[in-house]
């Protein structure tokens, strides 16, 4: 079954790391949040987002598809350009994820 984390955990995980109280660590977490959406919210069209050491949050554009079906009634629909959000993983989160499963502890 897969683990659910949520922004309390990040919040708690936080406040442990650099010393400070849990509703502190909430505050800045849910500021740092707040701040990451705004920019991909904004996005005129497109945005990258670098973090160093850690990956790139990115929003594109999609093309429109003129022709796309929809598969439960078989109608020909047309689907507009839209934006859409890409994450690619840092060098250090990459490295972390290639460990072998069986070397997980």
């Amino acid at each position: 079954m897969k683990k659910t984390i949520t922004k309390k955990d990040v919040a708690k995980r936080t406040a442990k790391l650099v010393g400070e109280k849990i509703y502190q660590a909430e505050r800045i977490v849910d500021g740092v949040f707040t701040s990451l959406r705004q920019f991909m919210a904004e996005a005129d069209p497109e945005v990258r987002i670098e973090i160093r050491d850690f990956g790139v949050f990115e929003v594109k554009k999609t093309k429109p598809k003129p022709k796309a079906r929809n598969p439960k009634t078989g109608e020909i629909i047309y689907v507009p350009a839209r934006r859409k959000t890409h994450f690619k993983a840092g060098k250090l989160l990459k490295d972390v994820l290639k460990t072998p499963l069986d070397q997980i502890k």
